[in-house]
């Protein structure tokens, strides 16, 4: 969340009244010439040595303590909060409106921004409250629904099935302050799960939050935490774009979508993995990225008796080399591997974002995939199901595909003579309306028409 601005803080020390503000919470004030003295409430003050002085809105014992300041001051120190969070009590409470006079007013109806966490609860509790915090943060976020937009992936079915959140750096403005017994209970508690780090920041600022789930029958249990800076070129040169929680990784994204289904499609990423599933493809999961499939997705599925993954990397050298040693593994588990063709050097995101309508592209992509085993491919038809797709234009641009470019499926992927499944097409032609039946496409440039057969 951005700071507030310094003519907003400034607005706030001169028209919430201090005198108000400190009778309101049943201060008794004593008139001393033109200011008014009482005990200070931050020492044992025997005799009233804390001066408030009306004309200039400001406040400072003159005994042990020492302390002073403005009405933001104020409220930190008896509230236990932080600048940010005492100066959004002051900006909200319509109560405290400037006004000079010493006649005693209620009390404040104004109560401390309540902390999303709680201390005493166990790690796992404490982990679910924070991803419920960044989840509430992210629909009320701009910045992140427009990342999201640029994605491909604002839809809101995600957003509430999978509790995708925003790391906006308000987490800490909404706890006690550390010097606080609470507060240095909640935030020991939130360094060592890794939401906060040493310094106090939070891990994940900045980041659109992917939180992932223990199995699909055992309530609310969050196993891992995925973070994907969304500030792009705003931020300093080398700062890391992808951030988990420390340790190893646990759990499977999406376990419902594995349920059911002979086949699986394994992506890079979870951006990837969603972009399949907001496009109505739902037997989808990712690894932790291209050297991150762990024990916990093989054993997923041998689970749901998974009968072959179409692997979905990237389409560079790290995404082709890890497709074919997990290819090699998934076979020695008797696993039948494919590889899902991009263009080279795109990925799944970017391909959908490219090729309208998105999910007759990626269907397209799926019913095209290679196999990566020994010997002749298996007498099967690859081609995962649909579901929930709104109505969309049935123009599709032409998609080459491995089949066009005569890509055998009994060819390893990563021979240097393997045709590319597709190509970046062209500017000029980005916009070619084409007729999309089940069987053909036709295109017709100027007086040319073209037809592609055989899909």
């Amino acid at each position: 969340m951005a700071r507030l601005p310094n003519e907003v803080i400034e607005r706030i020390k001169q028209e919430v009244s201090l005198v108000r503000l400190i009778q309101s919470q049943g201060h008794s004030l004593k008139k001393h010439g033109k200011d008014l003295i009482l005990s200070c409430p931050f020492h044992d003050d025997k005799t009233p040595s804390l001066v408030i002085s009306p004309n200039t809105n400001l406040w400072h014992c003159m005994g042990a303590c020492q302390k002073g300041g403005s009405v933001i001051d104020w409220v930190m120190l008896t509230q236990g909060v932080s600048f940010r969070h005492a100066a959004e009590l002051l900006q909200n409470d319509l109560g405290l409106v400037a006004n000079t006079s010493t006649k005693p007013v209620k009390k404040s109806t104004n109560k401390k921004l309540t902390s999303p966490l709680a201390a005493d609860k166990d790690d796992q509790v404490v982990l679910n409250e924070v991803i419920d915090y960044y989840h509430e943060t992210l629909k009320q976020s701009p910045e992140a629904l427009a990342y999201l937009d640029s994605r491909g992936l604002n839809h809101p079915e995600l957003i509430n099935t999978f509790k995708l959140g925003y790391a906006n750096r308000t987490l800490g403005y909404r706890l006690p302050e550390k010097n606080r017994k609470a507060g240095a209970e909640i935030r020991s508690k939130l360094q060592t799960m890794g939401i906060l780090r040493a310094s106090g920041h939070e891990h994940f600022s900045g980041s659109l939050v992917v939180p992932v789930f223990v199995g699909h029958d055992e309530g609310y249990q969050v196993s891992e935490v995925y973070g994907r800076k969304i500030l792009g070129n705003r931020l300093r040169k080398g700062t890391p774009q992808h951030l988990y929680l420390p340790g190893a990784h646990q759990g499977v994204w999406n376990h419902e979508g594995l349920q059911g289904a002979e086949e699986v499609i394994l992506c890079e990423a979870l951006i990837d993995a969603m972009t399949f599933w907001v496009n109505g493809i739902k037997n989808v999961t990712a690894s932790y990225g291209t050297s991150g499939f762990t024990n916990d997705h093989l054993a997923a599925f041998k689970e749901y008796k998974i009968k072959r993954v179409l692997i979905a990397y990237d389409r560079d050298d790290a995404g082709e080399n890890a497709a074919q040693s997990l290819a090699a593994k998934l076979n020695e588990a008797g696993i039948e591997a494919y590889r899902i063709l991009f263009p080279k050097g795109m990925d799944a995101n970017d391909y959908a974002l490219k090729m309208k309508p998105a999910h007759k592209a990626l269907e397209l992509v799926i019913r095209k995939a290679v196999w990566l085993g020994k010997g002749k491919a298996p007498e099967i038809t690859i081609q995962s199901k649909v579901e929930n797709i709104e109505p969309e234009s049935d123009q599709l641009l032409a998609i080459p595909t491995p089949e066009m470019v005569n890509i055998k499926q009994d060819h390893p992927v990563s021979e240097p003579d393997l045709p590319l499944a597709a190509q970046r097409i062209p500017k000029a032609v980005e916009l070619i309306e084409a007729e999309v039946t089940e069987h053909e496409i036709n295109i017709t440039l100027g007086d040319r028409a073209y037809r592609v057969r055989g899909l």
